[in-house]
Order: structure tokens, then sequence, then C-alpha cells
């Protein structure tokens, strides 16, 4: 995935570039023995897009999910739907966690 991003992940990464939300976001980021698809290390917050790769896996992104909180991160989830057709809408649920640092 690393090399070949969602279309949601690509419309993401050029909002999240160059710390346009104020902070600094980088792409496919390891975290442990997970490959997070944003990380803003200097807040500690993963976002994570759903795409339809994750349709029957809320198991295992609920435990993702919560090891990674216990690692000390916020973890928000965007559905890939809402990136792509309500990009603004997405934005502001990024600038909400944001700004309850």
């Amino acid at each position: 995935m690393r090399g070949s991003p969602t279309r949601s992940e690509e419309v993401l990464s050029r909002c999240l570039a160059g710390a346009q939300l104020g902070v600094a976001f980088r792409r496919q980021v390891p975290i442990g023995h997970y490959i997070v698809d944003f990380l803003a290390p200097s807040i500690r917050l993963v976002v994570e897009v759903d795409g339809a790769y994750h349709a029957g896996r809320e198991r295992a992104d609920s435990r993702r999910e919560r090891e990674l909180t216990r690692a000390g991160y916020r973890v928000l989830r965007l559905e890939a739907e809402l990136v792509l057709q309500e990009l603004p809408r997405a934005l502001e649920k990024i600038r909400e966690v944001i700004g309850g640092r």
C-alpha cells in the first residue's frame, strides 16, 4: 500500500501536506507492527482512511486501534467515501481533533 495509495488517501494527502492544518503529517508510517495511513507525530494523532478493504475487518481494526491507543496515539478513522465526497467535512473532523489536543 505504501507505493500505491488509494484515491481517498491521495486526496487527503494533498490536504495534509505542508502542515496545512497546523501540524505536519507523514503518510504510511510504521508504528510497531502496523503501518498507519497518516501520522502527526508532534501530537501523536493517527488518521486512518477506511475503504472497501476494511469491510468485514471490524474486529481486526478495533484491535489495531486499541493497541495504537495503548501506545499513546489518538486514532481518527474516516470513511473513504467521506474523504472523496465531502472533503471539507472530513478535514473539519481532523481539525476538531487537532484543536482538542
